[in-house]
């Protein structure tokens, strides 16, 4: 395990060296950074790692992205996504697997609230429908690892909440 400054990531080129798989969960909110610190983060930072795994040897990458990713989004958060996604992808790697996932479902140590009570919401619908609104993390921790251990389906393959769910439980 290497720690890496984001903001001096280029100074850490040898911790993205001779890895054949990257796996990217990267993210914050625009609550905890601010808009700029956001896109620094999620965007900015994100690219600058997928571009030095790609120079240390990486082959496959695989990005954690968002259920309506879209670069042309009103929404500064899918916006990002779908800039991210696009800027992971022009890197240039052997192999891209992006995951869209709906809202995670997970426990975490800070409050928020307004997550909580969504997760709540989610929890029960996911009886219903277990794959449309919502997805555990561990179910897409599984989907990114069985991804690499499958044959791909071209250069860059994009994974719905659906694909997700199928592919973590199988």
């Amino acid at each position: 395990q290497a720690v890496v400054d984001f903001e001096r990531l280029s100074e850490h080129a040898a911790a993205f060296q001779g890895h054949d798989v990257g796996f990217c969960c990267l993210g914050t909110t625009k609550a905890k950074a601010g808009a700029a610190g956001f896109v620094r983060v999620d965007r900015d930072y994100v690219a600058q790692a997928a571009e030095l795994a790609r120079a240390g040897g990486c082959k496959h990458f695989v990005l954690q992205s968002s259920q309506g990713a879209n670069q042309h989004s009103r929404f500064l958060y899918l916006r990002v996504k779908g800039e991210v996604e696009n800027l992971v992808q022009a890197v240039g790697f052997d192999r891209c697997t992006v995951l869209r996932p709906a809202v995670l479902l997970c426990r975490r140590q800070e409050s928020r609230p307004a997550e909580w009570v969504a997760q709540q919401l989610l929890r029960g619908v996911a009886w219903v429908f277990p794959t449309a609104y919502s997805v555990p993390v561990e179910t897409v921790a599984r989907a990114m690892v069985a991804s690499v251990l499958q044959p791909g389906k071209g250069k860059v393959e994009v994974l719905e909440n659906d694909d997700i769910h199928r592919l973590g439980k199988a």
